[in-house]
């Protein structure tokens, strides 16, 4: 989970960027929901890899097609926006019932990529993408702590 792990998807020209709070929404249907977000960060130790794991509830009548997701240092003010997210990972989504799904991002961090993390508060931004075309950009929907 080095930096260039984490922003090598962003793009060298726009990150410093400002959110731009929000995207166009499609002509019709209802725009997705981001519920229970949470991220945890645990570093590595002397007998296991270390973990950043963000989850949350994403929801639309017409089922959700996808989640993007990307972690940054509140250090570096990156605050990406809704069309830099379209170029990062992606969450595995599973459906847990009509037009309601849990998405899921985790990453391993070794020891060496954890020395190289920025110490402090973190954030997760994410996009959400419905089946129908509909989009909610969420430029902090979780926040988190790293420390050795």
């Amino acid at each position: 989970m080095s930096k260039r792990v984490l922003f090598s998807s962003l793009g060298v020209a726009t990150l410093g960027a400002v959110a731009a709070g929000g995207l166009a929404m499609a002509s019709t249907g209802t725009e997705p929901t981001l519920t229970n977000g949470s991220a945890r960060y645990t570093a590595p130790s002397a007998a296991s890899t270390g973990s950043l794991t963000f989850t949350a509830d994403v929801r639309d009548d017409s089922g959700i097609k996808g989640l993007k997701v990307v972690a940054w240092p509140s250090s570096s003010k990156l605050d990406p926006t809704a069309e830099e997210m379209r170029h990062t990972e992606d969450a595995k989504c599973l459906r847990v019932s009509d037009g309601v799904s849990r998405c899921t991002y985790a990453l391993k961090v070794t020891k060496e990529e954890a020395a190289e993390l920025d110490q402090g508060t973190w954030y997760v931004s994410a996009l959400a993408t419905a089946k129908d075309g509909n989009t909610l950009f969420v430029p902090r929907a979780a926040a988190f702590d790293v420390g050795r």
